[in-house]
């Protein structure tokens, strides 16, 4: 029996449709509409509606399918469509009238609100863990090898020198960046929609609001209900474009290593635990880690198109396309916390070949110094680098 249902019968093939895979996805929401739900029942109990036995009985309820749900024991069935449906029949089951009175004072419109609203939270914050370990990674990294000098590069060809510590320290900037972009979009995130119904408020019953985003950990509330229901989406996308943005660096880090890895460049290889084999030539060391996260990038990347897309067009209020934002929102989030975590374990694992990379550090790298050198003799620039430019083409017989 779903939420919503009124005694009447709905074609099954139109129910299914409707549904989708919204009962798998959901085994991902269910501690976090449990931990909803118990805060949402001490705030009924709190005003009055619910007795204090049934706030217990109920909070003993979620807490219980908690467990279940960690020992894979809390199935969603797809008629019941999600897992707000599946939780309060077994509430309704198990602990009686208190089950069918939790709902009172909320839609699913704002309950999913509220448990993806959660899910983005913790997973932000493991996101952040993962960028200060990558952070963490690079800093060693260039404490270690930083002065190690090497080619820069410009438009694919050896431009000026740089070195190791100058390279790798763009990437270190990069993060830091992006954990101040994580730091802007957490904060939109920490607020709480629960208690706007499906986009309207709650009739009737004054709801403490305050006290269950105190419960759950918010900073704070979204106050316009309406806006609560039209952040979806827009939320999603700003957290798909931090994600991207992440992955963004990820990408291009993995590409500068897999370019460097080549035996052309020779400058840095994978450890032979990092790489896999090839099923025809023996000799083969493949960097498929730095490939896929190269790869997921543009995974990441669709998933905030796909997101800003559903979002678009859309009057205000709630509307059934926002719940196709759900599954590119989790395929978002666990590419990226699996890439930022083998990033990590690659710029700790790699080598660099610093001998291979002082031999790359050839003349014409220093064409510029040289130029800079004839300034400070009196030389004016544009003079200076066509004297320099012409040098370098009789020695390359031009």
């Amino acid at each position: 029996m779903t939420l919503w249902d009124r005694d009447a019968p709905v074609d099954a093939a139109i129910l299914a449709f409707s549904a989708g895979n919204e009962h798998q996805l959901d085994q991902r929401l269910v501690p976090y509409d449990c931990a909803a739900s118990i805060a949402h029942a001490r705030m009924l109990g709190a005003i009055g509606v619910l007795a204090e036995e049934e706030v217990a009985r109920l909070q003993a309820g979620l807490e219980e399918i908690r467990r279940l749900h960690g020992e894979g024991k809390f199935p969603i069935a797809p008629a019941q469509e999600d897992c707000h449906t599946a939780i309060e029949e077994w509430l309704t089951h198990e602990v009686g009238e208190a089950g069918k009175k939790i709902h009172l004072g909320r839609s699913r419109n704002d309950q999913v609100l509220t448990a993806v609203r959660l899910y983005e939270k913790d997973a932000l914050a493991e996101l952040g863990r993962r960028l200060a370990r990558l952070a963490a990674a690079l800093a060693a990294r260039i404490a270690r090898d930083g002065a190690i000098p090497m080619p820069g590069y410009t438009h694919m060809q050896r431009a000026m020198p740089t070195t190791a510590g100058t390279w790798l320290g763009a990437f270190a900037a990069a993060v830091r960046d992006d954990e101040e972009l994580l730091r802007a979009v957490a904060a939109l995130v920490d607020r709480s929609p629960l208690g706007t119904g499906a986009g309207f408020g709650i009739p009737v019953f004054a709801l403490d609001r305050a006290l269950t985003a105190r419960e759950l950990g918010f900073a704070g509330v979204l106050e316009n209900p309406i806006y609560a229901q039209m952040s979806r989406g827009k939320l999603e996308g700003s957290v798909l474009h931090l994600l991207s943005t992440v992955m963004l660096t990820l990408n291009r880090l993995a590409s500068d290593l897999l370019l460097f890895s080549t035996a052309e460049f020779g400058f840095v290889s994978l450890p032979e635990a990092f790489c896999t084999g090839s099923s025809i030539m023996p000799q083969k060391r493949n960097p498929d880690v730095l490939e896929l996260v190269r790869a997921r990038y543009h995974v990441v990347a669709a998933a905030e198109g796909e997101v800003r897309g559903l979002a678009g067009n859309l009057s205000s209020g709630y509307q059934r396309d926002l719940g196709l934002t759900k599954e590119p929102l989790f395929r978002a989030f666990d590419a990226t916390l699996a890439s930022a975590d083998m990033m990590a374990r690659v710029v700790d694992g790699f080598l660099l070949h610093a001998e291979a990379c002082r031999r790359a550090m050839t003349r014409e790298l220093h064409a510029t110094a040289e130029a800079y050198a004839l300034v400070k003799e009196g030389v004016p620039f544009r003079d200076a680098y066509r004297r320099v430019a012409a040098r370098y083409r009789r020695d390359a017989g031009e």
